[in-house]
């Protein structure tokens, strides 16, 4: 399985980015797809996490900022970022499971866990400048 990220880069305050994970060998038709990010000195942070039937969970800090989406026909799933902040300033990874983790998507208060994601990508770069 490989996970590739792409999109990432500088912008202002406000302003918008595209993140994309493009993945192989991974059959994307009963786990989860998220993004996590991991800004220096923080621990990392699942902020959206999809199940293979469109359910997703969002963290507090990007709902109604961020959306995930994906294009079966690509293999490649996106994050479109909003109204950016300083604060998502951070390293940007894509991360698959093999688990649907209906137990999360049920609750829709607990993120699931990073542990529970057995695939990830090298990561890409967002700041977010004031």
């Amino acid at each position: 399985v490989q996970l590739a990220e792409s999109g990432g880069g500088s912008v202002q305050s406000g302003g918008s980015l595209r993140l994309s994970c493009t993945y192989s060998g991974y059959t994307y038709n009963s786990g989860s797809m998220a993004w996590f990010r991991q800004a220096p000195g923080k621990v990392r942070e699942g902020i959206v996490s999809r199940r293979s039937d469109g359910t997703t969970i969002y963290a507090d800090s990007v709902k109604g900022r961020f959306t995930i989406s994906i294009d079966n026909t690509k293999n490649t799933l996106y994050l479109q970022m909003n109204s950016l902040k300083p604060e998502d300033t951070a390293m940007y990874y894509c991360a698959a499971a093999v688990a649907s983790l209906s137990y999360y998507y049920t609750l829709q208060t607990l993120f699931p866990p990073a542990d529970y994601f057995h695939y990830w990508g090298q990561g890409t770069q967002v700041t977010v400048s004031s």
